[in-house]
């Protein structure tokens, strides 16, 4: 297994009720040259958990942090306007904050939950996942 210290949150960057799976993702990833998705993890609109690229296969969701993070991707990111906005729902919410925490308790070397845009010049995940979500791995 990698050594894993970071989990670092995504949006998918689209709209309200368009639901995206991890084979979607996946061909989008594969058509921009990717070997795989790029994710780990998926969350869709049902709050559903889909696996995406195996934990024990460094990511390619955020160029420099990848060999040792997570890659968790949110479905949604974009409002009705086709704006940059918080959409995740209570499901979601939910979910994120459960996955994080098993993640946190099952590599206890996580320690720093991140978005991409602590990292890049990119809105993603448009909230602030370290205040949310830090209290999770600590």
């Amino acid at each position: 297994m990698r050594d894993l210290n970071e989990i670092i949150i995504h949006c998918t960057a689209t709209p309200p009720g368009r639901d995206v799976s991890a084979a979607e993702i996946d061909k989008w990833h594969r058509e921009r040259g990717f070997d795989c998705i790029g994710y780990h993890y998926v969350i869709r609109l049902d709050g559903s958990i889909e696996v995406g690229r195996p934990l024990d296969k460094v990511g390619a969701h955020c160029k420099g942090h990848n060999a040792h993070s997570i890659g968790i991707v949110y479905v949604g990111g974009i409002d009705e306007n086709g704006q940059y906005a918080d959409t995740r729902n209570v499901l979601q919410r939910a979910t994120m904050a459960y996955l994080i925490y098993l993640l946190g308790k099952s590599f206890s070397t996580i320690k720093t939950v991140s978005g991409h845009r602590d990292y890049a010049a990119k809105a993603c995940p448009c909230f602030d996942a370290r205040k949310e979500y830090q209290v999770y791995v600590m």
